[in-house]
């Protein structure tokens, strides 16, 4: 646990003394650098004093004594939950991640997740997908792109939520940020998810943040045969929510939280009847992800044409890409 720091009585001056002090004494620089780091990256300082700092966050004992923001945090995120789950996670897991951000996103949810690979991404990926609000929190700082195949994903993020880092401008992505990190994505949602966790995992420790702070525990089971559901399946035993859809997250909110649901416009049920090559390769997409090329293969229609058709369904709603050209039916 962060040991507890007054975060009263901040000045324009104090304020950027403690992004200051939290850099290690061999990569000092003037608080004058750091506000022009920020600048630059369009990001703004944020202390336990200011209204824009996230009110859940600032409830719990010892918050982040600043926050650097890219883009902005809303009054709305109060209404938020954090996913989380295995970098290396499987198909299944991807499924499962991005679909209940999508669901949730897309009934006003705020998604809170770490950026890393795996269930993280597909995480942010889902929330975007809905239309929804994402809050990125980072184990670096805000104007570093860890991992680097996300560079793309963070300007997605920026339009529609944001970046937030309780480290200086800066900061490389440090094993030992990462625990500080999962500590804060669980201060600032109302319950956390588990996707996908080995047995010792960041995921597990957020978890356990999320309990300590008097959050709700949510798990996704998994097979037990599989390492990457061992941390899930034991949370569930010891008495975490089991979630097979969105509706088994909300069901466990307050009531007052229940009212906020809302609906995305133009969220509803797929566009248009499938039909033709449509109808062929749709019915080789279930719920189970499928290759690209063994929809092609089974349904004699060109692989070409297949990838046409895939998209196709998939911008009317009837079906979902995943990463490696794996399809699911929605």
């Amino acid at each position: 646990m962060a040991e507890r720091v007054d975060v009263s009585g901040y000045t324009e001056s104090t304020r950027w003394d403690a992004v200051i002090a939290a850099l290690p004494a061999r990569a000092r620089v003037t608080a004058g650098e750091q506000r022009e780091l920020a600048c630059r990256a369009g990001a703004r300082l944020l202390v336990p004093d200011d209204d824009e700092y996230p009110v859940p966050l600032k409830t719990i004992p010892a918050p982040p004594p600043f926050l650097l923001v890219r883009s902005e945090v809303r009054k709305e995120d109060a209404l938020a939950l954090a996913i989380v789950g295995s970098r290396h996670a499987t198909a299944y897991g991807l499924e499962v991640a991005e679909r209940l951000a999508r669901d949730l996103a897309g009934r006003g949810v705020t998604i809170v997740s770490g950026f890393a690979r795996g269930i993280d991404t597909a995480v942010h990926r889902g929330a975007l997908a809905a239309g929804g609000r994402t809050i990125a929190v980072l184990g670096c700082g805000v104007d570093v792109c860890y991992p680097a195949e996300n560079r793309r994903l963070v300007a997605q993020v920026l339009e529609r939520g944001a970046l937030i880092s309780q480290f200086p401008m800066g900061t490389a992505a440090l094993p030992g940020h990462f625990p500080l990190r999962n500590r804060t994505i669980a201060g600032l949602a109302l319950g956390t998810i588990v996707v996908q966790a080995a047995e010792r995992s960041g995921a597990l420790i957020t978890a356990g943040h999320a309990g300590e702070l008097g959050r709700e525990v949510f798990a996704v089971p998994g097979p037990v045969t599989s390492e990457l559901s061992r941390g899930a399946n034991r949370l569930i035993q010891d008495g975490a929510k089991l979630v097979q859809s969105w509706e088994d997250v909300v069901s466990e909110l307050p009531e007052a939280w229940r009212r906020c649901l809302t609906e995305v416009a133009g969220a509803g049920p797929p566009r248009g009847a499938p039909a033709g090559d449509e109808e062929q390769v749709l019915a080789l997409v279930g719920g189970e992800p499928v290759h690209i090329d063994e929809v092609s293969e089974r349904s004699g229609v060109a692989s070409g044409r297949t990838a046409a058709v895939l998209l196709s369904l998939e911008l009317k709603g009837w079906v979902r890409q995943l990463p490696g050209q794996r399809y699911t039916r929605l």
